[in-house]
């Protein structure tokens, strides 16, 4: 055990933390669902609302990897519909964090992960034809995004139901969330430094020495994305998705 930044960590949280920044890399540029595998192991390590906090710096650098070779590939149209209504689930996710403690905070992630995934699937075996691109849809799966995003950065299965939901090829999914969570991520860092307390200098110079194994996390995703077939690609999502929804209950 050994003192870093405050944190006293051994060399199995320390590998456990840069494994954590390789697998967010990797899931920001295509192999979306991977880094939810490191949202219980984090929770476990720091707690389930510091380890929301420690995380969120993470996130928004790979957000930037993804946004930056992605960027063309965006929807804006469907981005538009879910910004304002994401915002306001932020707000009240900040709120609700407050009153919870930190078990009930990590019952409520293993939650969301598990009813986004039952939803996921019945989308995806129902065989619906239709897309069900309606303004209230939109509107309620950024609610639940912005919340589900401060709630421990869980938003990734919310928004892979919505983007499955409107059948965007590969690259347009990939492209789209990329911007979405570089928006909201960077919209949630004030309400972690002022009302949950959870991102520090300290925290912040964790993360920047892990930026390295996010980069390199970042370009394994995309290599590995192109050998995806969009098919394939979204039995991915699920099946991943699943596997963190199972570790985080455990």
């Amino acid at each position: 055990m050994f003192e870093l930044f405050s944190y006293s960590l051994n060399y199995t949280t320390f590998s456990l933390l840069f494994l954590t920044a390789f697998l967010i890399g990797m899931a920001k540029t295509g192999v979306s669902g991977v880094s939810m595998f490191t949202v219980p192991v984090m929770a476990i390590i720091f707690g389930g609302k510091e380890s929301s906090g420690l995380m969120l710096p993470l996130l928004i650098m790979a957000d930037l990897f993804a946004v930056k070779y992605y960027h063309r590939h965006a929807n804006w149209s469907y981005l538009l519909k879910l910004f304002p209504s994401a915002a306001v689930g932020v707000i009240i996710a900040t709120v609700v964090g407050n009153y919870i403690d930190d078990q009930l905070f990590r019952l409520i992630m293993g939650i969301i992960i598990f009813v986004s995934l039952g939803i996921m699937l019945w989308m995806e075996t129902a065989n619906k034809e239709s897309i069900p691109d309606y303004l209230w849809f939109a509107i309620l799966m950024g609610l639940l995004g912005g919340f589900t995003t401060m709630i421990g950065n869980l938003a990734g299965a919310v928004m892979a139901l919505y983007l499955l939901s409107m059948r965007l090829p590969k690259n347009e999914y990939i492209g789209t969330g990329a911007w979405f969570f570089l928006a909201i991520n960077l919209f949630k860092v004030p309400f972690h430094v002022f009302s949950w307390h959870t991102i520090s200098l300290n925290s912040f110079m964790l993360n920047l020495i892990s930026l390295p194994f996010i980069a390199i996390g970042a370009y394994a995703g995309v290599k590995i994305v192109k050998r995806i077939p969009d098919k394939q690609y979204r039995w991915l999502v699920l099946a991943v998705t699943g596997i963190a929804a199972i570790l985080m209950v455990v």
